[in-house]
């Protein structure tokens, strides 16, 4: 087996068709069906089922493909510290981070980075799992995680800074008159919510324990920005970070009391190298948000 099967492999599982994966790699179609078919061989198992709307991996194919992009990962990595120079660093990060969290913080800090490296290649994908999240730190498949602390956090993982929660009312809603929502106060209103599974639902749903709230759901979600503008429109009123309040909805956004935070950290893959250094102190550098930040306007 080589490390170009395990990228076939992995194209292969990400656009669902080897026409589309060739076309990604920039490679003739027949050495992608002849390296996956030659891999397939040598493990004794199919890895992929054709189905109407395309390649899907089976379950073996689905381990495997876990392991390989581990495998994929270390050697992308290895690659880069290799070359990494004092004035040049070049290769690939890949960075995840937890809907929501740092919307405005991390783009600020990749950009100074690829300023900084302009040959450095950086993969950024948002999660909203943080168990997820967690997962994918244990297997090394992420250079740097960025996402709220929770119970199971790393205990090395690195404080940047709290993000605190807002409420966002929909135009014309009696509570914009406040400077502070009171969150009892908001009893019998409709909620804009996101994924049962994602970490910022379950922020939602400790804050209606908590305070005793019996929520309307009259939405699920999940993007951020789409909540903002749901509850903007007036559809129910949602709960999120700071940060993920998109311009142009400042006027609709309140704190609350009593308030809600979340520590956001950065988890960095063990034995970091100098692209992942270099990110987490540009992420120390940005301004992590408070609520004065998107108080009323007058």
């Amino acid at each position: 087996m080589s490390l170009r099967q395990f990228e076939y492999a992995l194209a292969v599982a990400e656009q669902g068709s080897v026409t589309a994966a060739a076309e990604l790699l920039h490679v003739a179609q027949p050495s992608v069906s002849q390296q996956i078919r030659g891999l397939e061989r040598e493990l004794g198992v199919k890895l992929f089922a054709r189905t109407p709307t395309g390649l899907v991996p089976t379950v073996v194919g689905r381990a495997f493909l876990r392991e390989a992009e581990v495998a994929v990962s270390a050697s992308r990595r290895a690659r880069a510290t290799a070359r990494a120079g004092a004035e040049e660093l070049v290769g690939e990060l890949v960075v995840a981070a937890q809907m929501g969290f740092g919307t405005r913080q991390l783009p600020g800090a990749l950009g100074a980075l690829r300023r900084r490296f302009p040959r450095l290649e950086v993969t950024v994908f948002e999660e909203p799992s943080s168990a997820e999240l967690e997962r994918l730190c244990r297997r090394g498949v992420l250079d740097l995680a960025l996402m709220a602390a929770c119970e199971r956090s790393p205990a090395d993982a690195h404080h940047l800074g709290d993000e605190e929660f807002v409420v966002v009312l929909g135009a014309g809603h009696r509570q914009l008159a406040a400077d502070r929502v009171e969150l009892r106060e908001l009893e019998g209103e409709p909620w804009v919510r996101f994924d049962r599974e994602s970490a910022l639902d379950g922020v939602l749903r400790d804050v209606l324990r908590d305070n005793e709230l019996t929520p309307t759901t009259v939405a699920r979600v999940s993007q951020t920005a789409t909540a903002v503008r749901w509850a903007a429109h007036g559809l129910g009123v949602t709960l999120v970070p700071a940060s993920a309040v998109p311009p142009g909805h400042e006027h609709l956004v309140r704190p609350v009391f009593p308030v809600v935070s979340q520590p956001v950290i950065a988890v960095v893959r063990a034995a970091a190298g100098p692209a992942e250094t270099a990110l987490l102190e540009l992420l120390r550098q940005e301004t992590w948000y408070n609520t004065a930040s998107v108080s009323p306007v007058s």
